[in-house]
């Protein structure tokens, strides 16, 4: 069973004028199509502790599976706990150096600013040369409420130094096993971030695809510029949702401003939304073309990310500049931003002692042990993004 969004597809659909109700059929429609392609369900691994075939097939046509019930309550509990911890700390304002309670606001001392506000209902980045241009065309932004606030929370960049919570997430075994099946045992991180599309406020995210370094490559293939995990903490609807149009992460880099002329409008043909109960994971190919409409309904949405990469993909390759300053990612690049894993992996042991922790390959033989000191010394880890 999924959440009953009729009143949030109808209160989405009046922001639109004429288009109410092209708008309402799209969702409507979209909505049904995504939870027809079955590609969901459990985490299922064969004798050998391989992904199961059929999910591994799935993916691999389709470019996103859903993982269904993979985080447990207790954990949601946990995640939940440990977000409201951190918008807690949130500035009171964009540009403020304070919280609600007078205390440095988190990211402060930080090298860079982690956390991204937008006005309420807009596409921020649609149209703009931001992250190398990729969001090609700006879409429609509805007008938000008089008594919205100037502007909104909309992304939180490296969470794992503000949250032990969604460290702990990060080192999910079963999210790990499956990274490993995806991009080899050797596998290397990428980028982690929070989404927030609260109701009435969430930002839109335009069309777009993620990836930047490999599109030329003679080596390209329909993996090679990663994916992402997206735990969805309070669940994901057509609505409120990530939008992706299933099949375009073999396609190669794609003319979406060509695509929007040619359909007439943003609601893109063949799309489908990424329709998740709260504790669901999507595993999500970068090169898939995805987007999110502005929050216009009733239901919360965040999304955790943790992004995974092939070693291959990013060993002395010269990044993309995007999440991270470019530098060559050699060897010991990728060993220091790996030992975050290390870290999260020890965070876990200590949260859920019965579970079995998940073996990460590149650090075996090295020990890890997250305590007050490791906090303090993972501030600005997201430095070294790997970002292709």
């Amino acid at each position: 069973m999924f959440q009953d969004i009729t009143k949030s597809i109808e209160a989405c659909a009046e922001h639109y004028g004429e288009s109410r109700e092209a708008m309402k059929r799209y969702l409507t429609e979209g909505q049904a199509a995504a939870i027809a392609l079955g590609n969901r369900g459990p985490a299922k691994f064969d004798d050998n502790g391989k992904l199961d075939a059929s999910i591994r097939e799935a993916y691999s046509k389709y470019g996103f599976y859903v993982f269904e019930n993979t985080v447990s309550d207790e954990e949601l509990q946990d995640l939940k706990a440990g977000i409201q911890e951190m918008r807690d700390n949130f500035p009171v304002s964009n540009g403020a150096k304070v919280d609600a309670q007078g205390r440095p606001a988190l990211s402060t001392q930080c090298k860079m600013p982690n956390l991204n506000w937008a006005k309420p209902l807009t596409d921020p980045l649609g149209g703009t040369g931001l992250l190398n241009g990729r969001h090609q065309v700006k879409i429609f932004e509805p007008k938000a409420a008089d008594s919205a606030p100037e502007f909104a929370p909309f992304i939180l960049t490296g969470h794992l130094q503000f949250s032990d919570a969604t460290l702990r997430a990060y080192a999910n075994p079963t999210l790990l096993q499956i990274a490993a099946a995806i991009n080899g045992e050797d596998f290397a991180p990428f980028h982690e971030s929070v989404f927030f599309k609260d109701p009435g406020l969430g930002a839109a995210v335009s069309w777009h695809q993620d990836g930047d370094t490999h599109w030329d490559s003679p080596d390209f293939d329909e993996d090679i510029h990663g994916f992402n995990f997206m735990l969805q903490v309070h669940g994901s609807t057509a609505v409120n949702g990530v939008w992706v149009i299933p099949g375009t992460h073999k396609q190669g880099r794609i003319d979406i401003k060509e695509l929007v002329s040619k359909n007439g409008s943003e609601r893109l043909p063949g799309a489908v939304p990424l329709v998740c109960n709260p504790g669901d994971v999507v595993m999500c190919n970068r090169q898939l073309v995805h987007g999110s409409f502005a929050n216009t309904g009733f239901e919360t949405r965040v999304t955790v990310n943790f992004g995974f990469h092939r070693r291959a993909s990013v060993l002395d390759v010269m990044g993309a500049g995007m999440h991270s300053a470019a530098a060559v990612y050699t060897a010991e690049f990728i060993h220091n931003r790996s030992r975050l894993l290390g870290y999260a992996i020890d965070a876990r042991k200590q949260k859920y002692p019965n579970e079995t922790p998940f073996n990460y390959a590149p650090l075996a033989g090295e020990t890890y042990v997250f305590d007050e000191n490791t906090r303090a010394n993972i501030t600005d880890y997201n430095l070294q993004d790997l970002s292709i």
